[in-house]
């Protein structure tokens, strides 16, 4: 079972398997959530309204789902504690493949910061971000030079957005974009909530001469409002567990190679 590293909400064990459930599940009843976890309805229904007053689920009558508005994303916060350990495998994972000596762009998200950290003894890499969390990090590497976009920074993740970003981001051609994404839906399309943001992802796949997607399993379905990109635009998906269909088959279609970052 995966583990939720969320120390500052004080979450207990029995409430980290419910919200795994959920996710994992994108909903549950709360009678199957007391028998999966062998507890009263009452306590699954104190749980649940814990685990969504902070946000990290949504309450309807007889259950709870994960938080699905195409609008507005979680706060960077809770994004952070949302599958920590399985963005950290997929960080893993996305560091043994990424070779030394070569070129960069990290774009805004917990994953790729996640990436970042798992990046900081590598060698003679050139990166390029609109992060200030990935430059931070990768900035205490002496053999990595860091060139962080220009624009307007956004106060909730420290991430860059605005055309004075797209236009820096243009002046480059790297060799991997490393991207994360906010949700992928079942028509293959990759999406994201501020439209100032994504301009500046596209423009990253757009200077890139390989992207590859760092995505763990929460974000297949989940609705966003703004296209980035598709899967056909994708070389390789990183991800922390098998993802659900139809994605297996919008995979093999688009030739996406998925790398599933095991425990």
């Amino acid at each position: 079972m995966l583990s939720f590293d969320a120390p500052a909400m004080n979450h207990n064990p029995r409430q980290l398997r419910l919200l795994h459930t959920v996710q994992q599940n994108q909903s549950a009843s709360v009678e199957h959530l007391a028998d999966l976890l062998g507890v009263t309805l009452q306590t699954v229904r104190r749980d649940i309204q814990r685990l969504s007053e902070q946000g990290l689920l949504v309450r309807f009558h007889g259950g709870a789902r994960v938080p699905g508005s195409t609008v507005e994303n979680l706060e960077h916060t809770q994004r952070e504690t949302l599958n920590a350990e399985g963005k950290r495998r997929i960080a893993q994972a996305v560091a043994q493949a990424v070779p030394h000596h070569c070129s960069l762009i990290l774009n805004i998200g917990t994953t790729t910061e996640a990436i970042a950290r798992a990046l900081v003894h590598h060698q003679g890499l050139r990166v390029i971000t609109n992060n200030l969390n990935v430059a931070a990090t990768l900035s205490s590497n002496p053999d990595c030079e860091v060139i962080v976009a220009g624009g307007v920074v956004r106060s909730r993740d420290r991430g860059i957005i605005g055309e004075a970003a797209v236009d820096f981001i243009r002046q480059f051609r790297v060799d991997i974009a490393l991207i994360g994404i906010s949700g992928i839906e079942s028509d293959g399309t990759l999406r994201d909530f501020d439209l100032r943001e994504v301009k500046v992802a596209q423009a990253i796949i757009g200077q890139s001469r390989e992207v590859w997607l760092a995505a763990d399993h929460s974000k297949f379905n989940r609705p966003a409002m703004v296209e980035v990109a598709t899967l056909a635009q994708v070389d390789r998906l990183f991800t922390d567990a098998p993802p659900p269909k139809p994605f297996p088959a919008l995979l093999q279609e688009s030739e996406v190679r998925c790398t599933i970052a095991q425990p």
